[in-house]
Parts: C-alpha cells; structure tokens; sequence
C-alpha cells in the first residue's frame, strides 16, 4: 500500500477456541482505509465487524494473515507506538469509564501512560476539542449525561494524538436526539485533526452520515463493497445487502397482498 499511514487487512482469519470447539468468526477478509478515509463495517450482531476491530488492536483471538496499520505490520504483541497512532472508541461510554475516577483523573492518567507532559494543558485543550467546558473537568461519570460520557471517551481516545480512530457502535448506545451530536462531533474532529476512521455499526443511516463507503459483512466476511452514495441510491447488488436496506427503511407495505 502506497499509503503508509492508512489500514491494509490481507487475508484476515480470526477464530475463537480451539477443535470441535473453535469459532470462525472472520474469514478471508481483506481490505484498505486510506489514509483520511472513513469507512464503515455493518452487518447483523454475530457477522464478525468488532472482531475486525478487535483483532487491529490484539484483543481478540487466535489470527491469521497480513495486517499493516499506520505503517507498522502487526505482529502478535502491539507496540507502545502503535497505540499512539491507533486508538478505539467503544459502544457503551459507562462501561469504557472507570465509575470512581473524574474526568481529570480519566484524562490525567492516559495522558501519563502515553509518556506526555504538559497534562493540564493537554487536558483543557481535549475537553476544549470535544466541546466540553472546564466544569466538566472534575465530575464523575455517574454525573455525566450519556452524551457527555462518550465525548469524555472521544477524548481519552484523542490523548495520545492518534491518527487512526476504530469506532465500535460509537452511537448505539445513545438517544437518538444525541446520536447526531456525537457523529457531528466525529465529522468535526476527523477534519480538523486529519484522522482515519473505521467504523462498525448495524445503523446505516450513521454510516450514511460519517462514511464515504461502506463494507457489508454476513457470516464472517465481506459479500459487497459500496460507495455511500450507492448506499443511499439503494443500488445494491448482494441479496444480504438489498435485504439490510429494505430492514433499514422499516415496513413496506405489499399492495399485491
């Protein structure tokens, strides 16, 4: 890949346990996010997007193949700088937060394990970046708004400077009324920090709104490729993809019935 600083994945197997017991959860995938790209991975729960995600940062399983992520080919153990370029944004903010820790001591010790000084600049510039004032500085995650939570984890995320983002359902967990906020708040970001995005979702209207392509995933790999554009055109041409659109637009009514 010509572009260093970008995701290229050749021949991805993750599986989970071992003989009768072993899993196949992603099977002969490949694929590339350019560098500044955002890509989006939907499918149905169980079809193998997070389990992409997790196998980039070595949280999942047993793996095989070529995987090459901000200029470094991955090995089994991921080095200090690769979780300086390569961070992850989970679901579930509440869960990503440690309960007893304030957002300063959230946002203090990230900074100290990435090695960074100057941290109370730093941590007033990130709340600055992520749209949250000084008052939110010492608060708890208990005294956050959901919304507000998952900004905080957007800034855990943007500490150490990273030029790679992996989202894993970054809205899911969110009223709808917030959804937008927090995927403006992403376009935002991805265009003033110059990052990369790859994106998990099961929501095509959030990939619709923060992708330029999208990768339909069933049963462990990718049947169909397409433009954000097409998405939006309806202008699929896999049977899974069509049937995920038509769930999308909710009922159609069969006038022939």
């Amino acid at each position: 890949m010509s572009d260093e600083q970008g995701i290229e994945i050749v021949d991805l197997h993750v599986w989970f346990g071992d003989g009768p017991d072993r899993v196949d959860a992603v099977q002969s995938v490949s694929f590339n996010v350019g560098k500044g790209a955002s890509v989006g991975l939907v499918g149905e729960s169980g079809s193998g997007k997070s389990t992409i995600l997790r196998a980039i940062t070595g949280l999942a399983g047993g793996w095989s193949g070529s995987m090459k992520v901000a200029g470094e080919v991955l090995e089994r153990k991921r080095s200090r700088a690769f979780y300086n370029r390569v961070q992850m944004v989970f679901q579930d903010p509440y869960a990503s937060l440690h309960p007893r820790h304030s957002v300063d001591q959230v946002l203090s010790e990230t900074l100290g394990l990435h090695g960074l000084k100057d941290i109370d600049r730093r941590i007033v510039k990130l709340l600055d970046e992520v749209g949250l004032g000084p008052a939110f500085r010492f608060r708890y995650p208990h005294q956050l708004s959901g919304g507000q939570r998952q900004r905080v984890a957007i800034a855990r995320a943007l500490a150490s400077e990273p030029s790679i983002l992996l989202l894993d359902e970054p809205t899911s967990a969110l009223d709808v009324s917030v959804q937008a906020e927090i995927l403006n708040l992403l376009s935002d970001l991805r265009e003033e920090l110059k990052l990369t995005y790859l994106m998990v979702s099961h929501n095509l209207a959030v990939v619709g709104h923060l992708c330029e392509s999208v990768m339909v995933m069933q049963n462990g790999q990718i049947v169909e490729v397409m433009s954000v554009a097409e998405l939006r055109d309806q202008r699929a041409s896999h049977p899974y993809t069509q049937q995920l659109l038509k769930s999308s637009l909710g009922f159609v009514r069969d006038d022939a019935v």
